[in-house]
C-alpha cells in the first residue's frame, strides 16, 4: 500500500536559523501527530542533522513534511533536498566516524539508526535527496 498523504509543508534551509526553525516545525507536528516524547526527540534530532548536513554539505535546499497515513499506522516523513555536489560514495558516508565536512560523522548513519525508514539518492554533481519516516508506534 502507498502512503496517503495527510497534511505538507516546506521549509526553506539555507542557514542555521533555518535549522532552528525546521527543528521546530517538526517538533509540534510530531507532537500533533501523539508520537512520544522518545520518538519525538528522534525525529527532531535526526531532522536537526538532515538539515545541517543539507545547508552544510548541499549548499541549502529544502525539508519538506508530510504527515502519512498507510493503511492502519500513521506517520512522519522528512525530506531533504539539496542540488549540491552529492555523495561521491554513499556506503561510505553512511560509515559511523565517516565525514568530509571534519565533523565527527555521526550525521547520516545517526539519522539512519534514529528513524524506523531512512533513503538517500545521491548523485556527483546532481545533490543529494534523504528521506526518513517515523512511524508511530
Amino acid at each position: 500500500m502507498t502512503a496517503v498523504i495527510v497534511k505538507a509543508a516546506r521549509v526553506g534551509l539555507q542557514s542555521e536559523i533555518d535549522v532552528v526553525a525546521a527543528r521546530r516545525a517538526v517538533t509540534q507536528w510530531a507532537g500533533d501527530m501523539g508520537l512520544s516524547i522518545l520518538d519525538r526527540t528522534k525525529t527532531v534530532t535526526a531532522a536537526s542533522e538532515l538539515a545541517r548536513n543539507t545547508i552544510v554539505h548541499g549548499r541549502g535546499g529544502t525539508m519538506s513534511m508530510e504527515m502519512v497515513r498507510d493503511g492502519s499506522r500513521s506517520g512522519l516523513r522528512l525530506t531533504f533536498e539539496d542540488q549540491g555536489p552529492g555523495i561521491p560514495d554513499i556506503d561510505r558516508a553512511l560509515q559511523d566516524g565517516f565525514s568530509t565536512g571534519g565533523g565527527m560523522g555521526l550525521g547520516l548513519p545517526g539519522a539512519r539508526r534514529l528513524m524506523n525508514e531512512f533513503s538517500v539518492r545521491s548523485g556527483t554533481g546532481t545533490g543529494t535527496t534523504v528521506t526518513v519516516v517515523r512511524w508511530k508506534p
